[in-house]
């Protein structure tokens, strides 16, 4: 069966070429367009982020005091339990114990000055802030786990600490209490003070290697918890982009309106102040 062609279809009329823009010579700068209001609107502003400051500084000195120390601990200690030189008299071995003693009392000095701001510090520092009393902060402990194994794709709005790091942070802070009393009775056992009196009786309850066995336990706990920490941080300043990562070094963090208000620690009357 056959099919009848169409026909050629005639070619329209075309409108009279408008004259040829002359065109500027290579060295003349072409004119500056002026966007139309129609474009404007097409490429929106970016939205306008605020300067807001979160962590205060006895917040950031004890964070960074106690990285240091914790940094410091894990490599004496490692080299206490198992020293790989030593040389003749053992200098070595007293210079690394001293080392050690003094990054565990820097560490005491770092805790009991954060505690002291668990009560006087700013909403973001509080103990109310790492303390689940409510609902919503109950929930937002496994909303935020669920990001984290990119179960959910929306991250709770927290200005802070979220409910899930705040909880880890005081079973860090626990694992390093649980160190520091397990590593003073360690230290008591050469007749040193203050672990000989303080938590001698520690040792004669349940013997020197569990207070060892725990001791290390909770510093690989410790190590275990800090890497988890350094890996949220970096996740969530990558996705966020408000100076999550710099806000520790400033104090300040850039948010925008909306998450100010609508952040769980958040709130209209931080917007009014800062405005």
């Amino acid at each position: 069966m056959t099919t009848l062609a169409e026909p050629p279809a005639m070619p329209a009329p075309t409108a009279p070429s408008a004259p040829a823009r002359p065109v500027a010579p290579p060295d003349q700068a072409e004119p500056l367009a002026v966007a139309t209001p129609a474009e404007l609107a097409a490429h929106p502003i970016a939205e306008e982020r605020f300067r807001l400051y979160i962590w205060q500084l006895p917040v950031r000195l004890t964070h960074w005091l106690t990285a240091g120390c914790i940094v410091v601990l894990s490599l004496t200690g490692l080299y206490i339990a198992d020293p790989f030189l030593i040389p003749p008299g053992g200098a070595v071995m007293t210079t690394i114990r001293q080392v050690h003693m003094l990054a565990a009392y820097a560490l005491l000095g770092s805790g009991l000055l954060r505690v002291i701001w668990l009560l006087r510090g700013n909403r973001f520092a509080r103990w109310s802030a790492f303390f689940p009393t409510t609902r919503v902060q109950l929930t937002e402990i496994f909303r935020q786990a669920a990001f984290y194994a990119f179960i959910r794709k929306e991250i709770p709005r927290i200005l802070g600490h979220n409910q899930l790091a705040a909880s880890a942070y005081l079973i860090l802070w626990s694992l390093l209490l649980l160190t520091a009393i397990t590593g003073f009775a360690l230290d008591g056992l050469l007749g040193s003070e203050p672990g000989a009196t303080g938590f001698g009786w520690l040792i004669g309850v349940v013997g020197p290697q569990l207070v060892r066995l725990v001791h290390h336990l909770s510093m690989w706990g410790i190590l275990a918890i800090s890497l988890f920490h350094v890996y949220s941080c970096l996740l969530v300043d990558h996705l966020e982009k408000n100076g999550l990562l710099s806000s520790i070094f400033s104090g300040f963090k850039y948010v925008s309106q909306e998450e100010i208000v609508e952040a769980r620690d958040g709130g209209a009357e931080l917007l009014e102040a800062i405005e």
